[in-house]
């Protein structure tokens, strides 16, 4: 897993206007928690941790966070706040972690090669795009990868046929179905859809001006 760096201080102002005074001087608000840490008021420059993010690209990562007066914290970012107007950060939520305990990540699949089943004319529908793996953060891979090479029209890949490390476990079920390969759906014109109903509308009329049999 992708490990990365940042500063922080500890702050002691609160509230909306301390936190406003914050952002207007390039600095974002923060707080630390977690199972084993009572919560911890932070501030870190926007610009660095932006970059920071930046370099991320939605990806998991266990960040060490050098806190100012403090010793350094293992932490994932659990939450970001951001301004929807100016798209800028307003506040983040980190969580501390123990890096040599097992921890649930939630880590996303690519799909890799060109399917033979598409080339034939199928349609390739992935059910799901990631997966719960547990493990110690540092032995969580990126992604997980899935070959869709050899699929045939009718074939499909499950989660039984994902490439774990052996260090990890996967907490979803084995048989449930990452990927498959589908014929394409007839989809019918509205020409033939109009045509179909009004045949079917002097179906029924018919059907309604018959007497009924007589005994």
């Amino acid at each position: 897993m992708l490990q990365v760096d940042l500063t922080a201080r500890v702050r002691s102002n609160f509230g909306k206007g301390a936190a406003r005074s914050l952002r207007r001087a390039g600095q974002t608000p923060a707080v630390l928690y977690g199972p084993k840490t009572d919560p911890v008021a932070l501030e870190l420059d926007t610009r660095s941790f932006t970059k920071t993010l930046l370099g991320l690209k939605r990806r998991n990562a266990v960040v060490t966070l050098d806190v100012e007066g403090s010793d350094k914290r293992h932490v994932l970012i659990r939450e970001l706040q951001v301004d929807p107007v100016q798209d800028t950060l307003t506040h983040a939520d980190f969580y501390e972690i123990i890096i040599d305990e097992p921890t649930v990540f939630h880590v996303p699949i690519q799909y890799e090669g060109n399917c033979i089943g598409v080339e034939l004319g199928g349609e390739l529908h992935a059910h799901i795009n990631s997966v719960d793996i547990k493990g110690k953060p540092l032995d969580i891979p990126d992604f997980i990868s899935l070959d869709v090479t050899s699929l045939q029209l009718g074939d499909k890949l499950t989660c039984a046929d994902m490439d774990i490390p052996d260090n990890v476990s996967l907490l979803a079920d084995a048989d449930q179905v990452c990927t498959a390969v589908v014929s394409p759906t007839v989809e019918i014109e509205p020409e033939e859809e109009e045509a179909e109903a009004a045949e079917g509308a002097e179906a029924a009329e018919g059907s309604e001006g018959e007497a009924p049999a007589s005994e």
